[in-house]
C-alpha cells in the first residue's frame, strides 16, 4: 500500500493531553480512519505545534482527504514517499 506524508497547520496550535481523554482522541481517529484504509502510522509535530507531518499507509490521496474531513482535521498538503534508510547502505 502506498505511504503518504501528510502536512496540516493548526492555527491555534494542536493540543492533544497526554492522558486518557487524549488516547481516546487518537483511537477515534483511528477508527474512523478505517472506514477508508487509511492506516496512521505516527507524526511529527513542530515545537510551537502549529505543524504536523503525519505519515500515512492509504490507498490514494482520495481517502486521506476523506477520512480528515470526517475527523475535523486540516490538510495542507499530501505527499506520496518512501523509506530512505542509511542503513541500507552497509
Amino acid at each position: 500500500m502506498p505511504r503518504y506524508m501528510v502536512e496540516r497547520t493548526f492555527k491555534g496550535g494542536l493540543e492533544i493531553p497526554v492522558n486518557a481523554e487524549g488516547a481516546k482522541v487518537c483511537m477515534a481517529v483511528v477508527g474512523t480512519n478505517l472506514t477508508d484504509g487509511v492506516t496512521w502510522v505516527h507524526s511529527y509535530v513542530s515545537e510551537d505545534k502549529q505543524k504536523t507531518f503525519c505519515i500515512y499507509d492509504a490507498p490514494n490521496p482520495e481517502a486521506i482527504r476523506r477520512v480528515a474531513e470526517k475527523n475535523k482535521l486540516p490538510v495542507d498538503k499530501i505527499t506520496q514517499v518512501s523509506v530512505l534508510d542509511p542503513y541500507f547502505y552497509r
